[in-house]
């Protein structure tokens, strides 16, 4: 099915929105966020095909008139969620699951021209219990309603928080929600990470002992020495904050260069963070003693050194592009176990023992996420592929594989026939 939605008004859209009452039982696995529930890259369905045809998995849809973007879109409730700049304006818009078609529609901001790489939203909406959490890359903070698109409030990290960012590529990093609490990354001398109310969008803290200037790494929140906590990479620091107060549990420097992406992994009292530029990657050890957190450097490498293409980690074993590379390295050790060239550069996605790894300038490869050796289950060319880089990481829902190539959102079944329903 090939379905193209025109330029709407940018009023709410209401018509069609009663449809998805009828088909939301029938979706249970969910990418309601920037890289899936847990922010890491990888789904937990399971059945998905072991290996692909020649030709690749089967297309089921396919949607254009999106416009410019580089987001990559969240899945929830039977609707697929996703930003992008329609002319001068700034938009968020809901997609049937089932065929792509558009629900609604909503200007949230202006478009931002002044940035580089000036053409549409990097920023996933974030879903959370029938309420959406977008952010736009000249800054706009926006709580919706998933189900019609009203906007509750909106709240801007520069004219109304003084935000400040490490570079000038616009505002890229996804909302992290927490119970009522609205994270955000405004940066700068009134405190990197903001704290909002979720009801009101009103400011509840701001860290004063983190100033640094807001990167490109949306926040994490993990556990570690039985302590919750809020994992923030700057292009100065990585730190671990306190959520009910903003207060540091402790900081490490960690300089990066241009502009800083990749979210960090997290696992037990480790973290891994990489960068590109020339950086590399670190793996640091939080340590608790006598109540006190600290930090420090397990090891620093230009093994790998990822873009922004996300990083997987599966077992004792982290999976990246690396340049122009697919590498797995040793968590523990930074020792690399393998590189292939595969597809080249591009984003990774995670389910099933297997890697999703889309090219930025066009195949998508099936890949066996095994240590010890790289092992392709097949690969295939997106149909109807734009001439600019791809960057929108792979989607996993519902046993099916979601691919934004711009104006293009590509809907494919990656489950075997036999368990179609």
């Amino acid at each position: 099915m090939n379905t193209t939605f025109p330029h709407r008004s940018l009023a709410v859209l209401l018509a069609g929105s009663f449809m998805i009452t009828a088909v939301c039982s029938s979706f249970a696995e969910a990418w309601p966020q920037w890289r899936g529930v847990q922010r890491d890259g990888k789904s937990s369905e399971t059945g998905l095909l072991k290996a692909w045809p020649e030709n690749g998995p089967t297309l089921l849809w396919k949607q254009t008139g999106l416009d410019e973007g580089y987001s990559t879109p969240s899945v929830a409730d039977g609707k697929i969620f996703g930003m992008s700049y329609r002319e001068e304006d700034e938009v968020c818009w809901a997609l049937n699951e089932t065929d792509g078609s558009l629900i609604w529609e909503v200007k949230t901001s202006n478009a931002e021209r002044k940035i580089g790489y000036p053409h549409g939203p990097r920023s996933t909406p974030t879903f959370d219990n029938g309420e959406l959490f977008t952010l736009g890359s000249k800054g706009q903070l926006t709580r919706l309603d998933a189900q019609t698109g009203k906007i509750h409030w909106q709240k801007h990290l520069q004219d109304d928080l003084n935000g400040r960012m490490m570079s000038h590529w616009g505002f890229s990093e996804s909302i992290l929600v927490d119970g009522n609490r609205i994270l955000c990354t405004p940066g700068g001398d009134q405190g990197t990470v903001a704290c909002l109310d979720r009801k009101t969008g009103e400011l509840v803290w701001r860290t004063k002992d983190l100033v640094d200037r807001a990167a490109y790494a949306s926040i994490v929140k993990t556990t570690i020495h039985d302590t919750e906590q809020y994992i923030v990479l700057t292009g100065e620091t990585l730190a671990g904050i306190v959520p009910e107060t903003g207060k540091l549990l402790w900081r490490i420097d960690r300089s990066g260069k241009t502009a800083v992406i990749p979210t960090p992994i997290c696992r037990d009292n480790l973290i891994f963070v990489t960068s590109a530029y020339g950086i590399g990657c670190n793996l640091f050890e939080i340590k608790k003693t006598d109540g006190q957190f600290s930090a420090s450097e397990r090891y620093a490498n230009r093994e790998l050194e990822n873009h922004h293409g996300g990083v997987i980690l599966i077992g004792n074993h982290v999976y990246a592009t690396n340049r122009n590379s697919i590498v797995c390295l040793e968590l523990e050790t930074g020792d690399v176990a393998w590189e292939e060239r595969s597809v080249g550069k591009g984003s990774l996605s995670y389910a099933d023992g297997h890697l999703y790894l889309r090219s930025e300038k066009g195949p998508i490869a099936l890949i066996e996420a095994n240590p010890e050796l790289y092992v392709e289950k097949g690969r295939f060319d997106q149909p109807d592929r734009s001439r600019l880089s791809s960057w929108p990481h792979p989607v996993i829902a519902n046993g099916r594989l979601l691919l934004r190539d711009r104006d293009k959102l590509l809907c494919f079944d990656i489950k075997p026939k036999a368990a179609v329903r």
